[in-house]
């Protein structure tokens, strides 16, 4: 676990300091970012108790991956990846957790999130249970959203000049073919994934 939140914790390091080269001094509200998205959660999993709603668990868990970018660069404020990842991993294997009330959960997180301007990474991991979210799967789901929001920066996202879909399927498509391919247990993962996103970019999109 360990090897893997290091690796996370790289990457989003990486992807902040390619947006932002001074990132950690600006000191950005990273907090108020994951209380928004925490809200868009909650719209996917459902609480209108005036009409039937069935929560998009799909959808659910690419909310709670991208909470984890933000909390990964709150973690980041804090040290780097080396010195950071031991103490998430000690907090993350602390404790048995058993599913809850995966509203009031959400809740009770987001109001630590609000009232620390910290990530609560306990009440994440308690999230990930009540949604059976491994973290095997948020591993991979972390790494590949990550590589792709890096790849589209490096193939002209920004100026208009990157092609999101490739012979009638969507980045995001290729992406989630290609990682099913790859060992998520390989030291140099993402940059496997990465190799072969280009690959298939340059075969299929720019060809």
């Amino acid at each position: 676990m360990r090897q893997q939140l290091q690796a996370m914790l790289a990457l989003q390091d990486e992807i902040n300091t390619l947006v932002s080269d001074n990132w950690r001094e600006r000191n950005h509200a990273w907090y108020r970012a994951i209380w928004v998205e925490s809200a868009e959660l909650l719209d996917h999993y459902g609480w209108k108790w005036w009409k039937k709603q069935q929560p998009d668990m799909d959808q659910v868990k690419l909310e709670l991956v991208d909470i984890w970018h933000f909390g990964l660069s709150l973690e980041l404020q804090q040290g780097s990846p080396e010195q950071v990842a031991g103490r998430m991993q000690t907090e993350f294997e602390g404790g048995q957790r058993e599913p809850g009330d995966f509203r009031e959960n959400l809740e009770a997180f987001t109001l630590n999130t609000l009232t620390s301007r910290q990530f609560d990474l306990v009440g994440f991991a308690q999230l990930m249970v009540d949604v059976e979210l491994s973290f095997e799967e948020l591993y991979r789901r972390y790494v590949g959203k990550n590589i792709l929001n890096r790849f589209r920066q490096d193939h002209g996202y920004k100026d208009g000049g990157y092609v999101k879909n490739w012979a009638g399927r969507e980045d995001n498509e290729h992406l989630a073919e290609l990682a099913g391919q790859l060992d998520t247990g390989a030291p140099d993962y993402s940059r496997q994934l990465y190799t072969a996103l280009q690959s298939r970019y340059r075969e299929l999109a720019v060809a």
